[in-house]
């Protein structure tokens, strides 16, 4: 058994030190080392969903111009879709080649309950014409998960590095997301205390808050009926739950 201080590092004999940071192992199940798969987490992984066109095609036609746009738009539409099943805190999409790290997307969410809520929805899912596989991930610190040379242009191994290297959506794209992702889930904290609330008060208080929402929605409904809604990514993903692709 692995000392407790050597515990994740690769000092350690027992444990995969590249599987507890970052969620993946190149040997995969044939891996020397164990390969411990956590049974709560707020981090969760969704595999080789990102398709780089310039991965897949080496005389993919596209400038860089239009590659960020097409990824910005996956991104969009994907930042919107996780926000759908609890807290978001941060999205992470990999640009690696290794088959272990291809396209990954790791989302960490406020809490375990809701990391879990998205496995178990995503793994119903369809994306692109493709089966999303979702599964909880132990990674908890992403500083560490990261490759840092690849930040500064200096990794040797490009696309084959075993740890993260990230492909970031465009500066002004990511301020607006994670502006509606404040938004979003600071309107998702007062939603549970009202809920809280709500459940403390007779039965009497109980109705006139009922209907009191009920003139608001009627309300919002017609002041908002010609309102942008932030969460309808361009990206032509084409989800579906528990469908055949065509």
């Amino acid at each position: 058994m692995a000392h407790r201080s050597n515990f994740g590092t690769e000092q350690d004999k027992d444990n995969c030190s590249f599987y507890l940071k970052i969620g993946a192992c190149r040997h995969g199940e044939r891996c020397s080392r164990k390969h411990i798969h956590p049974i709560s987490s707020r981090t969760i992984l969704l595999s080789n969903v990102y398709q780089n066109p310039r991965h897949t095609d080496p005389q993919c036609p596209l400038s860089d111009e239009e590659l960020q746009q097409q990824f910005d738009d996956f991104y969009t539409d994907f930042f919107a879709e996780l926000c759908l099943y609890g807290e978001l805190c941060e999205m992470h999409v990999c640009d690696n080649v290794g088959d272990h790290l291809i396209g990954n997307v790791y989302a960490r969410y406020e809490t375990e309950e809701d990391a879990q809520r998205a496995v178990d929805r995503l793994n119903n899912r369809w994306f692109n014409e493709r089966p999303l596989f979702a599964e909880l991930s132990p990674v908890s610190d992403f500083r560490e998960a990261r490759c840092r040379q690849n930040e500064t242009n200096e990794c040797n191994r490009g696309g084959l590095c075993n740890f993260m290297h990230l492909r970031l959506p465009s500066p002004a794209l990511a301020r607006e997301l994670n502006h509606q992702l404040a938004v979003e889930n600071r309107a998702q904290r007062l939603e549970r205390q009202a809920r809280n609330d709500f459940y403390r008060l007779g039965w009497k208080d109980r109705n006139a808050a009922l209907e009191a929402d009920a003139s608001r929605f009627h309300a919002d409904l017609g002041a908002n009926l010609n309102a942008p809604d932030w969460r309808n990514g361009p990206s032509g993903g084409d989800w579906h739950t528990e469908a055949t692709p065509a």
